[in-house]
């Protein structure tokens, strides 16, 4: 029995980018186990205030690759950054010099509501040889990215989705070998590598030929795809 359910968002409990009914079906059975669940996206603070104000059974949201945790506490949202207050202003001069370097290219329009890191859509970068000089500018700068299923994204400083995981267990005082983690993304590889009980749902597929460090359990088959898989997994465990 797990004590606490880590799940990255995008592709893994989405499909194809949209928030469908076996999302319910995953908190319904969470719930009748009274297994919480953490959300650990790279989607931005925003989000995960809509998270916790439309779904009651979350009560934390790992946001922006671990950039920052929002809680809910009864009415109350609160917002934890794991970063610090320099590498918060070094990241948004940094997007002032990028929005000069490269003119036509917008961020996210929810970059607006993130603080630790920003998000290029992926869309938008559909021009390899752009993507590349863009990659290249970040390395330049010594600016940290990472790729999703919908976004690059990029941030200052020390930020990890295992990092923030880390924080979270230490103040829940909760083992890492008690909790499982499900993902299926590049942005996933901290939690692969470091979080012994690591599953990665099916569409994992499509990148794990490019992914250095392998979730410990992959799962295979059109019914173990995104949230599918998810809940397939959890029926079995819990």
């Amino acid at each position: 029995m797990f004590k606490i359910v880590f799940s990255d968002f995008d592709g893994t409990l989405t499909y194809k980018e949209g928030l469908g009914p076996i999302f319910f079906d995953v908190l319904s059975h969470l719930e009748k186990k009274q297994v919480p669940l953490v959300i650990v996206t790279g989607r931005s603070l925003s989000w995960g205030h809509f998270l916790l104000t439309h779904f009651p059974f979350l009560t934390d949201v790992i946001v922006e690759g671990g950039g920052a945790i929002v809680t809910r506490n009864g009415k109350f949202i609160t917002e934890e950054c794991l970063i610090s207050k320099e590498e918060v202003k070094r990241l948004a001069d940094f997007c002032v010099n990028f929005e000069k370097k490269f003119p036509n290219v917008p961020l996210s329009v929810d970059s607006f509501g993130r603080k630790t890191d920003r998000a290029i859509e992926l869309h938008d970068l559909q021009d390899g040889v752009l993507f590349h000089h863009i990659e290249d500018y970040l390395r330049e700068e010594k600016i940290n990215f990472s790729t999703s299923n919908v976004h690059l994204n990029f941030w200052c400083g020390e930020v990890s989705k295992y990092k923030a995981v880390q924080h979270y267990l230490a103040a829940k005082k909760t083992d890492a070998e008690d909790c499982v983690f499900f993902g299926d993304s590049l942005n996933d590889q901290t939690m692969f590598k470091s979080f012994k009980n690591s599953v990665g749902v099916a569409n994992i597929s499509t990148v794990i030929d490019r992914l250095e460090h392998k979730p410990t359990t992959i799962l295979t088959g059109e019914d173990n795809v995104g949230p599918w898989g998810v809940l397939n997994y959890l029926k079995k465990t819990l």
